[in-house]
């Protein structure tokens, strides 16, 4: 959603220009939504936004820059939350203010102290370019070491402004990594990477991991103790969604058994004391999903996009029925 003009005149989100204009845009918003709009994310996936767009080129503005630039990017994308955040309360004061990041969720391959300890380490670790730096306020010397001549410049105050406090944190769960307690390495733990996926989600090779929504909530919360959580992101696409040529329906039954398994994770998370105060489903009808186009269907609702005509998936119909009783049907 970045202007052009701004990419065109300061190579966007490259320019440390984007993030004051990024500041003023979200003190407008707040204003303008005060008493109308209560619940703020600042910035959604700092991953697509820096690496993806940047980097690889997929997205806009389709750019492939190296390594050190693309680091640079992404500072001024944290830079720019927590100036909007700021802003944001500025304009709206009784606003709650968070962010929407799809992390690197971490689950430990057996539930014993060792391998949580792990798989927590691994939870800042393989997350210091983004929320560790948010939530700490700075860059773990680990990510620094890696990344070299290529780390970015930053400052104090930048990092004041990054750590700005959050009244909740949006966390965009569809996967997790195992992890296990490994003493035999320096950094004392190893993830386990898939090589078969035969469960996807439809979001790149991600797999389908339900555990991740407790494990991924707790650990986040043991780490760093957020006033409150809500899961911003959660789905699974389904190319194959269509109506039934009998009856007209759209029976999407895969997507009904991960939601069943997801929200029961999610519900274990909340008795074991995580504060998840909300659960927001991607998405609620089928979508443009970026380059990826029409193709992948993640909604509850099905669209036919030649006339626009909406059918309620048999998952709206499961979803409504949960909402209803207040408990995982």
């Amino acid at each position: 959603d970045l202007p052009l003009a701004l990419q065109k005149d300061f190579g966007g989100w490259e320019s440390r220009e984007c993030v004051k204009y990024f500041g003023e845009y979200a003190e407008l918003v707040g204003r303008e939504f005060k008493g109308l709009v209560n619940h703020f994310s600042v910035i959604n996936e700092f991953l697509a936004a820096s690496n993806v767009a940047y980097g690889m080129g997929l997205i806009a503005p389709g750019l492939k820059l190296s390594t050190k630039r693309v680091n640079h990017v992404r500072h001024h994308l944290l830079l720019a939350h927590g100036l909007g955040a700021r802003a944001l309360k500025s304009g709206n004061p009784d606003a709650s203010v968070g962010m929407a990041e799809n992390s690197n969720f971490m689950i430990p391959v057996i539930d014993t102290p060792e391998h949580v300890e792990a798989a927590k380490k691994a939870l800042r670790e393989q997350n210091a370019h983004f929320v560790t730096a948010m939530m700490e306020g700075k860059y773990l010397d680990c990510y620094l070491e890696k990344e070299g001549e290529n780390a970015p410049v930053f400052t104090d105050e930048d990092m004041k402004i990054i750590n700005t406090p959050l009244d909740f944190a949006g966390l965009n769960i569809y996967h997790g990594k195992r992890v296990r307690y490994a003493p035999e390495k320096e950094c004392g733990y190893h993830v386990f990477e898939e090589n078969e996926y035969t469960q996807r989600t439809g979001i790149n090779d991600f797999y389908f991991e339900p555990s991740s929504l407790y494990w991924g909530t707790r650990l986040f919360y043991e780490t760093w103790k957020p006033k409150e959580i809500y899961i911003t992101e959660n789905g699974t696409r389904q190319e194959s969604d269509r109506p039934d040529p009998e009856d007209g329906e759209v029976y999407d039954d895969i997507r009904v058994r991960n939601l069943r398994l997801n929200l029961t994770q999610l519900a274990r998370a909340i008795n074991h004391g995580v504060p998840v105060k909300g659960y927001f489903h991607w998405s609620f009808t089928d979508n443009l999903e970026w380059h990826h186009g029409f193709r992948p269907r993640f909604g509850y609702v099905y669209i036919n996009y030649s006339t626009q005509q909406r059918i309620p998936k048999l998952s709206a119909k499961w979803m409504k029925e949960v909402i209803k009783n207040g408990r995982v049907m």
